[in-house]
């Protein structure tokens, strides 16, 4: 696959786990950080993107990165700790996102609070039943 001259490549990228940040050097001299749980709900995915029609993916302000796969010289395999592992993050998904964060971050929220939905995470219950 072919980069697209007009996007910059991704030359580093590093994990900061205890902020859940991505932060990735692009050979422009461009560095960028971007969220994990911005990385998850926008994660370029048929699971997120559907059939033309994105899901809204609640709940994940917490989520983290557990592994990064690199494909060819175009682009990373994410997997997250939730499980979620599908779709390729090109170097121009990354670069879009980095670049337009401030103005999809906003249309997230926007999304959330129309669905009445919630960015924190489900509480894990220990249910314990009596005899």
């Amino acid at each position: 696959m072919t980069q697209d001259n007009s996007t910059p490549n991704v030359i580093a990228i590093k994990l900061k786990r205890k902020s859940r940040q991505l932060e990735m050097t692009f050979d422009n001299g461009e560095t960028h950080q971007l969220s994990c749980e911005m990385l998850r709900v926008y994660s370029p995915s048929a699971e997120v993107h559907g059939h033309g029609n994105p899901v809204l993916v609640t709940h994940k302000k917490n989520v983290n990165i557990s592994a990064i796969d690199p494909v060819g010289n175009y682009a990373v395999k994410i997997t997250f700790d939730d499980g979620h592992n599908t779709g390729l993050f090109s170097w121009k998904v990354l670069h879009d996102l980095a670049t337009h964060q401030m103005d999809l971050w906003e249309k997230y929220l926007a999304r959330l609070r129309a669905a009445k939905a919630s960015r924190e995470p489900l509480i894990d219950m220990a249910v314990k039943y009596h005899k």
